[in-house]
């Protein structure tokens, strides 16, 4: 039989992160103060964020090591699996090699620890006693509870309305490890007290959410605000899964000829390709490197390429990034991780580069392919996962059309236990493509 799963030991987890800051061909544009319109000044971010992070967030040397206490956490569950699809690829009859690494392993069932735990020690060490922060489908903000327990600290979460409804499991993990969770917006804050007033019935978003946030952080002692995509620091964490990966891919014998991950805010798909993207840039490997959005909020393939706020309110630095822009209000889809209205800095400037393409796909057709992984791998994945599925199902499918093998490697960045209720709406004919 084909070994379908290649294994790495704890002494394999990363010593460092990997910055591609270091290695783009040209710099990535700097974040401008939202009142002056000139570069962030350290002293502005640190309002926000412990300055260690501000460092790294700024920060162009390649390799940043990762400490001791943050590798003793991290071995709860690292290193993921790296596992080839062999019935995959024997439902689809196609000659290519499927390959995911597999994130949902973790105790939050999804990548997201990788930087909470990070953040939550870095915050610690600063003195900080109480994060807060914003979460979509609940996969960042059930990773920063669960890093913010381990490490000592409080832990506040504003969960998208939309989805704090339609995944109160998720809810109930964050509150399981200690966090408050409010359903965003809430009259909790100035900001969630406007948007209320103004619609009553908003279903919320990710920039709304990242508002309350912020305004709860800054007005509240001892206290920093915590995101979970996006920004440089967050991708920079995430890069232990694609060392692994290489590390694994070398064990199965093979190398990539195409790597995908879904992109909300873009750091699973950062994790993944980050480490690949500094091959093709220092030493011309070929890789095709694919982002997968969902054509609803659609801010690589159908956004520009622009300065925006980060969140709905105007409180966050200006962004150079690929935007729908931050007042835009998404369709209530079920991958509540991807409703983002911009892209991370950092993936932006790689698609403007040319390093990675883009590709949007409809909500029913990513639920489809999600239940046929299921059925043959016996890996529900995530909503937001089963758009990458989606992709390397296509791809797989025209290898078998051209004849010719192909390797692919793509992100399985969570699991979908909690997200049933999707996979109801889907198999009740519910869900439609917006």
């Amino acid at each position: 039989m084909t070994r379908t799963r290649f294994d790495l030991t704890q002494a394999d987890i990363p010593e460092r992160w990997y910055n591609l800051m270091a290695d783009f061909p040209e710099p990535v544009p700097p974040p401008l103060h939202p009142g002056t319109k000139q570069p962030v000044s350290a002293e502005d971010m640190c309002r926000i964020f412990p300055e260690s992070l501000v460092m790294q967030e700024a920060c162009t040397e390649r390799w940043i090591e990762i400490p001791d206490e943050v590798r003793q956490i991290y071995a709860l569950w690292r290193p993921t699996p790296l596992l080839r699809a062999v019935r995959l690829e024997q439902a689809l009859q196609t000659p290519a090699h499927i390959y995911y690494k597999y994130e949902g392993v973790s105790p939050a069932g999804s990548h997201k620890p990788n930087t909470a735990v990070a953040q939550a020690y870095y915050n610690k060490k600063a003195g900080v006693k109480h994060l807060t922060t914003e979460t979509g489908a609940g996969q960042w903000g059930s990773s920063l509870a669960f890093a913010c327990r381990l490490i000592g600290l409080q832990c506040t979460v504003f969960m998208v309305k939309v989805s704090y409804h339609q995944k109160p499991y998720r809810r109930m993990l964050m509150e399981s490890w200690d966090a408050t969770v409010h359903a965003s917006p809430s009259d909790k804050t100035d900001f969630g007290r406007k948007v209320l007033k103004d619609n009553p019935h908003c279903a919320g978003s990710l920039g709304i959410a990242i508002s309350e946030a912020i305004e709860s952080a800054v007005k509240t002692p001892d206290t920093k605000y915590s995101l979970g995509s996006v920004l440089n620091h967050v991708c920079l964490h995430q890069t232990v899964i694609g060392q692994e990966a290489m590390k694994q891919m070398a064990l199965a014998g093979e190398e990539p000829d195409i790597l995908v991950g879904c992109v909300g805010g873009g750091s699973n798909f950062a994790g993944l390709v980050f480490p690949f993207l500094q091959q093709k840039i220092t030493q011309k490997k070929n890789y095709r490197v694919m982002a997968v959005e969902p054509t609803a909020c659609p801010s690589l393939t159908k956004g520009t390429l622009r300065y925006d706020f980060g969140d709905t309110a105007e409180t966050t630095p200006l962004l150079m990034m690929f935007t729908l822009g931050h007042d835009f209000m998404p369709p209530s889809i079920h991958a509540g991780g991807l409703r983002y209205h911009g892209m991370a800095p950092m993936v932006s400037h790689a698609h403007k580069l040319g390093l990675i393409e883009a590709i949007g796909v409809k909500q029913t057709k990513i639920f489809e392919h999600g239940v046929l992984f299921a059925r043959t791998e016996g890996i529900l994945p995530a909503p937001e996962a089963a758009h990458a599925i989606h992709v390397v199902v296509e791809e797989a499918l025209r290898a078998r059309e051209e004849g010719r093998k192909k390797v692919i490697l793509f992100n399985l960045s969570g699991h979908g236990l909690l997200d049933l209720s999707a996979y109801e709406a889907y198999f009740d004919g519910e869900l439609q493509d917006v």
